[in-house]
């Protein structure tokens, strides 16, 4: 069962995603205001949102127009501009053009138009041709091989510098069906110009690897043995679900928040607040995961330049699923379409691309007093809003979970096919582990990072570090057994960038110190991050200069809306240094302040047989968990289950059975 949120004709609020219609009169006051020519693309067209000043003077009476955001590319030329259209004025209010032919400046987003175009030109290339022929391709098989064109990286060789290219791998496939990634083509990697449409490099290694060819196909006919045991499991809400849903706004116990949804990012969570006796509290103005990076551990030719930014180099949003009922949700689910422009600008419909439903959780808090025989235990419940993206071989769900007590939860999803390496008969794999007779898989690691703007209590926000110590034996530690929490405030921006560590328990408070809770102390939020592995390439490498922000868990800044993205605007082909290490330079103030927290989290993965052909889900994530923000534990008011084996049922069913003299066993 499901329920939609259509694309509507209006929009109702500032912070709406630009309508249909919105999308179309920003184009094409666009394309009037600056004669743009048939060969424009349009890598990202999205709302230009209002910052936190803009919507309390709005709310106030305030006029505040609609803006559009506007990425555009020549297809002929490489020129890339960025717009900002008033639609409420009917204008082009800013437009600048990129210097994206200069170094260090970065490309835009790689567009899907291209995608198909860069398998036409490689196929096309005589030296490429060449190079798979001599590796037992023939000229019957080149139809079906697969071209996965990738996105470059940078390493400073002439043909990179400010040119709009990406590095191409190859796949044999008997089948169009087939799954290429078992049967990689080693040591041939063309270099497309996207502007030139030509092969500017190719690698062509010397030595032979031949091609796997064991198939290890994963569409459901390579299994029609299934299993016959696996019983229907109906999740049901008789009563309809406990959200309710008013255009892009969403409530569900005590919770309020506005959806949001961009081409690079995918899903935004705005204005995100719990009512706590009566009044609405704010915790986060503004949430999403803002990049991503995978950095590979293979130096050889088909893996080293490896290192896919797939928010800034693809868009998360641009490759968003449509999500199926009882695949990717189960439940009553309310779905979200969202209105998005395809490359030339036109606007279309992205259906089902958002899905929210509840999820129960087991136990939330529970007690048995065998003094008096009080016996209390409530169910935990949890809202669920996500999306999955697919970016070539990797599929990535992004999970935000609110939960009854309080507690944020943000959980990424990894599946999909690994990358693979051809691997010579009776040799090892160095780099990474062998997932077949020929094959391997490189070792390598997954980053997000989350971009927090913080608004706990509105006002000001200070951040704190905290960690356990063990006090040393003395007159105050008798005993041995006592140990402290040391904690700083972060004042300033280069005092932020940190690491997890388990070891002491480090973790971070988001507080509001202009306000005092029930006990005295400033209300606020702890940021529980698992110590899982940073970036572990060089440093200066190109990949550690490109994703610097992979190199630290934690990071802190004052708000800057033009500070969006934590690898900075445009890292495809980037030269690096942007992004949050240049963000902290500036060593601005940020105790009592508009202050942003960023996250980086992810996962380090050496391949094994049990991730191919599809990977099952590997997990990675962090908490919000009030921390002093409420007086008291929120969800005491939770009504206890009512079925057939709660405690009044149970009562009377013992007080019966005494009667009768039966006994029961639990």
């Amino acid at each position: 069962m499901d329920a939609h949120t259509e694309v509507s004709l209006d929009a109702t609020h500032p912070l709406d995603p630009l309508t249909l219609a919105e999308i179309a009169r920003a184009v094409a006051l666009l394309k009037a205001g600056k004669a743009l020519s048939e060969t424009h693309r349009f890598p990202m067209v999205r709302l230009e949102e209002p910052a936190k000043a803009e919507l309390k003077a709005w709310r106030a009476g305030a006029a505040l127009p609609r803006l559009a955001f506007v990425l555009t590319l020549d297809a002929a030329t490489g020129v890339a501009s960025e717009a900002v259209v008033d639609l409420s004025a009917g204008r082009v209010a800013d437009f600048k053009v990129l210097p994206n032919d200069q170094l260090p400046y970065g490309q835009p987003p790689i567009m899907i138009e291209e995608f198909i175009r860069a398998e036409e030109i490689v196929k096309a290339d005589p030296g490429w041709r060449a190079a798979v022929l001599k590796r037992g391709i023939t000229e019957a098989d080149i139809p079906l091989v697969q071209i996965d064109p990738f996105s470059s990286g940078y390493f400073g060789r002439d043909f990179e510098k400010g040119r709009r290219i990406v590095r191409a791998v190859s796949y044999w496939r008997e089948d169009i069906r087939d799954n290429g990634y078992a049967h990689p083509i080693e040591g041939v990697v063309a270099v497309v110009d996207l502007i030139a449409n030509k092969v500017v490099h190719l690698v062509d290694e010397e030595k032979i690897v031949p091609v796997p060819r064991k198939k290890r196909n994963y569409g459901r006919e390579a299994f029609p043995d299934t299993r016959e045991d696996v019983k229907p499991l109906n999740i049901v809400q008789p009563k309809g679900p406990s959200f309710t849903v008013d255009g892009w706004k969403v409530e569900w116990q005590n919770w309020s928040f506005r959806i949001g949804f961009t081409p690079r990012e995918g899903l935004v969570l705005h204005e995100l607040g719990i009512t706590d006796g009566g009044r609405l509290r704010p915790v986060i103005f503004r949430a999403s995961v803002t990049e991503m990076v995978v950095p590979y551990a293979d130096p050889t030719a088909n893996h080293y330049w490896k290192s896919a930014f797939d928010a800034g180099e693809y868009g998360l949003g641009r490759l968003a699923n449509q999500l199926e009922l009882g695949c990717d949700c189960l439940g009553l689910i309310h779905y979200f379409d969202v209105p998005a422009a395809d490359d030339l600008g036109q606007p279309f419909v992205m259906k089902n691309a958002i899905c929210m439903h509840e999820e129960d959780y087991g136990t939330l808090w529970k007690h048995y007093e065998f003094r008096n025989g009080i016996y209390e235990t409530r169910r935990s419940r949890r809202l669920v809003i996500s999306f999955f993206a697919t970016v070539g071989n990797y599929d990535y769900g992004f999970y935000w979970y609110l939960y009854q007590d309080g507690t944020i939860q943000l959980e990424a999803k990894l599946t999909g096919i690994i990358q693979t390496a051809a691997v010579t008969p009776g040799e090892t794999y160095p780099w990474g582990g062998m997932v077949d007779e020929g094959l391997g898989g490189p070792t390598h690691q997954h980053f997000f990072n989350a971009r927090l703007h913080m608004d706990v209590d509105g006002g000001g926000n200070t951040v704190t570090e905290h960690e356990f110590v063990p006090r040393p034996w003395g007159d105050d530690n008798p005993y041995g057994n006592v140990f402290d929490s040391r904690s700083r405030v972060l004042k300033r921006e280069l005092d932020s960038p940190a690491l997890a560590n388990g070891e002491t328990g480090r973790f971070w408070k988001v507080s509001n110190q202009n306000v005092a809770n029930s006990v005295g102390k400033a209300p606020g939020y702890k940021v529980v991050v698992m110590p899982t592995p940073v970036m572990l390439a060089q440093e200066g490498s190109t990949v550690a200069q490109r994703g610097g922000f992979a190199k630290k868990h934690i990071w802190v800044t004052a708000f800057d809306k033009g500070e969006k993205y934590a690898s900075g605007d445009y890292p495809n082909v980037n030269a690096g240094g942007g992004g949050l290490p240049a963000y902290v330079q500036q060593n601005r103030p940020i105790e009592n302040a508009d202050v942003v927290l960023w996250h980086s989290f992810g996962h380090t993965h050496v391949c094994k047989p049990e991730d191919f052909p599809i990977m099952p889900v590997e997990y990675a994530g962090f908490l919000l968990k009030p921390n002093g923000f409420f007086s008291a534990n929120i969800a005491m008011d939770l009504p206890p289950e009512k079925n057939a084996h709660s405690r009044e049922n149970r009562e009377a069913e013992d007080g019966e059975k005494r009667h009768s003299g039966g006994s029961c066993c639990h």
